[in-house]
């Protein structure tokens, strides 16, 4: 006989515990709502990431407390970028804006935990090793709670007010509800990285060369983050030419970024090669009745830009502070949702277009003035951030 789930009442369900999932319930939890939060997997876990966070990013973990956390944790402080362009280097010192004066680039294994433990401080529910294969609906067709299995076949089942979707760019919780792509692009690069340790990391570094950018992110226990991003014809030549992955990517990186090549000889690789190819360029439709996605579920660009992260930061705020207002009644849920949706595709709007302009590797001077074009939206985004005002006790 199978057993009968025990129905649990919270006021969100939130399926995905990551970047987006969990800080989305920690900001929830901490103006007093009832919150849990449903992840398959088991902390500490990695996940595929470029896991640089640029300023505005950094913004938020600053206004939510958590930035000294992220330094004790061991990451650097990164406070310069150099630009590495054909025939010749520029190195910019990260100023003091927005109430912040560096950038961070944290192992997920790390960050992730450490954004699910300030979830659970804040009064959040946290259940690991819990899948959701299915979203509740009443009879007219509004989202309801959730309904799977533990790790151990057990079944579980949450009613909720509302149904957050941050279980990534496959997202279970999308396809329940039948959220639509709004908005699609078409995919053109390919992504690989590894970890690299033994070398001197002084910041942030790119290498742009005709079809390619290369970089490096310094990251926990004095590694670095070296990929590199190209269109998919020349990944898929490459892996022909050169057989394995890493092969491969050794082979792109001395193609593209042989200075960078050469000093690579002098350290190891810590990890395998990690790739990613064709990743969509699209939105959904951020909310419905009695549901919102978040994170890469609900909006995903090609990892060119690195702004995947800022992105699930500010959009978990603007979801948190809007849904507030529904759960306290000051006006309708699905109207609290929908203006969340209005607000996220006003702010995705420019890095989107942006992302998928590089994406598509122009020539080296029009690549130039969209990184230009770039730096001028984040910081003004982090500005955005910075400003925004803390709904009731949101901070912590």
């Amino acid at each position: 006989m199978t057993p009968v789930p025990t129905l649990h009442r919270h006021d969100v369900a939130v399926v995905g515990a990551r970047a987006a999932g969990a800080a989305t319930a920690m900001l929830l939890a901490r103006v007093g709502h009832d919150v849990v939060v449903l992840d398959r997997a088991r902390f500490p876990s990695d996940t595929l990431s470029t896991h640089s966070i640029d300023r505005s990013g950094v913004v938020q973990l600053d206004r939510w407390g958590l930035l000294d956390d992220v330094l004790d944790s061991g990451t650097p402080a990164i406070r310069s970028v150099t630009f590495h362009l054909p025939g010749e280097s520029m190195t910019r010192t990260v100023k003091d804006r927005a109430g912040v004066d560096h950038l961070v680039a944290p192992r997920r294994h790390i960050l992730d935990p450490l954004l699910a433990d300030a979830a659970a401080g804040a009064g959040a529910t946290l259940a690991f090793g819990a899948t959701v294969t299915a979203v509740t609906r009443d009879l007219t067709g509004r989202a309801t709670g959730v309904t799977g299995h533990d790790d151990r076949g057990r079944p579980i089942a949450v009613d909720a007010r509302v149904v957050i979707g941050a279980d990534g760019l496959r997202s279970r919780v999308a396809r329940e509800v039948g959220a639509p792509v709004v908005e699609s692009r078409p995919p053109s690069g390919a992504t690989h990285y590894a970890y690299v340790a033994g070398l001197p990391w002084d910041g942030i570094e790119f290498f742009l060369a005709e079809g390619a950018l290369t970089g490096v992110f310094p990251t926990h226990g004095g590694e670095a983050c070296v990929w590199i991003c190209v269109p998919e014809s020349t990944a898929a030549a490459a892996r022909r030419a050169n057989g394995s992955p890493a092969a491969a990517f050794d082979a792109l990186i001395a193609r593209y970024a042989p200075a960078l090549a050469a000093r690579l000889r002098a350290g190891h690789r810590t990890s395998p090669v990690r790739s990613a190819v064709r990743l969509p360029n699209q939105a959904r439709a951020a909310s419905g009745r009695g549901w919102a996605l978040v994170g890469d579920a609900g909006y995903h660009r090609d990892p060119i830009t690195g702004h995947g992260i800022s992105d699930a930061f500010r959009d978990a705020d603007l979801l948190a502070t809007a849904l507030d207002r529904g759960l306290r009644r000051e006006l309708p849920i699905d109207e609290a949702l929908a203006s969340f949706g209005l607000e996220r595709d006003a702010a995705r709007r420019e890095i989107f277009d942006i992302t998928c302009a590089l994406s598509s590797f122009p020539p080296v001077p029009e690549f130039v003035a969209l990184q230009q074009r770039l730096s001028v939206a984040i910081e003004a985004e982090a500005a955005a951030l910075a400003a925004r005002p803390f709904p009731r006790a949101l901070a912590a």
